[in-house]
């Protein structure tokens, strides 16, 4: 990589930019109001400027704005080919908002409708197994015109059938590997591939969020998969297992990076098997549209809150945009970031079903922080949110045994991503230019 590049993540409330040099060196970080009721590239101009972004410098983004990606699965089986497709979404970045299984009857695909996703992704039946479901829905996909882009990623010997079922009835059709190839495995690479390029071809264009077709352009990624393959390259730039805590004001997302050995990479984990690259989001776990949610899911955790936390949860509610006054609201902010964190990290490690084993960290060597709460905190302040999660040995899932802890304060995972999968040059320059920049996170 010979010149600069200008990473900008579009959110639906902070277009965030990051100014990157060949080496993999950060020029500078920036970030600014999306400009979502003039036009998004608005904000986008005002950071390549404030970093002095020159003329030859690349720009590549990733968005969540618009709502993100809205995706609905459509399975065989909820616990096993459905279970998949959602998990695969969450991998992908979307937000699944609808999750059928079974034969879909008229009622069933108004639902899919009502959900208003982006994109369908239709799973069902492992490769030579059952393919009547799968034939069953795609038929009723086709008859109900919902004019959304389908993802196929589901028994192979019946997606050719499928796809002229789809085709025929003039609906944009993407085909993938099967995410539950035999009972017990789940692949989600080729699903995540084609929920990407669909997204991009479909859907971001759609949003609204620009006149100008050099958005489109710009944009690579949902913003959650370009965080999990920034995640994915700085564990292997560190060389140990990873999980980042992403504490948002709606959500808090956990992605998790590990390489099973011994007894976890020899068992199977239930029928659908176990997403070693995974993400989850807890959709009632945010510090301010949700924060009154994070207080009730600390009682059901038996986390000890007071009532001070209970009255502050309910202020910032009333008012998401409020800012923390003083060193009482900051610690109290904090506190409700501890709180989310725990929460959603516990539901993440915890065994999926009953029976099942916890997801494998007791490896991981790093446990890194991101979102705004931690990343306006002190250093200290940070540090004591994450310890509190690397000490939770009473929450039910496989504490990391000697983990260091970070925050993502410059918010350089989703770059990490972006530059890891841009590859103008020689093969291999950018992984490692993307391998640099990890390095420096923590």
């Amino acid at each position: 990589m010979t010149t600069d590049v200008l990473c900008l993540d579009v959110g639906s409330t902070f277009t965030k930019a990051v100014l990157v040099g060949p080496d993999g060196e950060v020029r500078g970080t920036a970030e600014t109001l999306t400009t979502r009721r003039t036009d998004v590239l608005d904000g986008c101009h005002v950071l390549a400027e404030e970093l002095g972004a020159g003329s030859d410098t690349t720009t590549l983004a990733c968005s969540s704005a618009g709502g993100g990606l809205r995706l609905a699965v459509v399975g065989y089986e909820r616990q096993v080919t459905a279970e998949a497709g959602y998990r695969v979404g969450l991998s992908a970045g979307a937000k699944v908002v609808h999750v059928a299984s079974g034969r879909l009857d008229a009622s069933a695909v108004k639902a899919v409708g009502r959900s208003l996703p982006d994109l369908v992704l239709l799973v069902g039946g492992t490769d030579g197994g059952n393919s009547d479901v799968l034939l069953h829905n795609a038929a009723q996909l086709a008859r109900a015109a919902l004019g959304r882009p389908v993802v196929v990623a589901g028994n192979v010997d019946a997606q050719d059938e499928v796809v002229a079922l789809l085709r025929g009835a003039g609906q944009p059709v993407r085909v993938a590997d099967n995410v539950v190839p035999e009972i017990g495995e789940i692949s989600p690479g080729s699903a995540r591939a084609a929920i990407r390029a669909t997204f991009l071809d479909h859907v971001i264009g759609g949003k609204g969020l620009s006149s100008s077709p050099l958005f489109r352009e710009m944009v690579r990624a949902p913003t959650p998969d370009a965080v999990l393959r920034g995640a994915e390259v700085t564990a292997e730039a560190i060389g140990s297992d990873l999980l980042v805590v992403d504490v948002g004001g709606a959500t808090t997302d956990v992605y998790s990076v590990v390489t099973p050995e011994g007894e976890d990479a020899t068992l199977r984990r239930g029928v659908v098997g176990t997403l070693w690259h995974a993400r989850t989001v807890e959709g009632d776990l945010g510090v301010r549209w949700n924060a009154v949610s994070v207080v009730e899911a600390a009682a059901r955790e038996r986390i000890p809150v007071g009532a001070a936390l209970h009255r502050y949860a309910a202020s910032v509610v009333a008012d998401p945009a409020h800012l923390p006054a003083g060193d009482d609201e900051r610690a109290l902010d904090l506190q409700l970031a501890t709180v989310a964190s725990l929460v959603a990290v516990r539901r993440h490690g915890r065994p999926g079903a009953p029976g099942a084993s916890p997801r494998p960290l007791g490896d991981v060597g790093l446990v890194l922080g991101s979102g705004g709460v931690l990343r306006h905190a002190t250093a200290e302040q940070g540090m004591r949110v994450l310890a509190a999660v690397t000490g939770d040995h009473a929450g039910g899932w496989r504490v990391p045994r000697s983990a260091r802890t970070g925050v993502d304060v410059a918010y350089l995972l989703f770059a990490v991503g972006l530059l890891a999968d841009w590859a103008p040059g020689p093969a291999g320059e950018q992984p490692e230019v993307a391998r640099a920049l990890a390095r420096r996170i923590v």
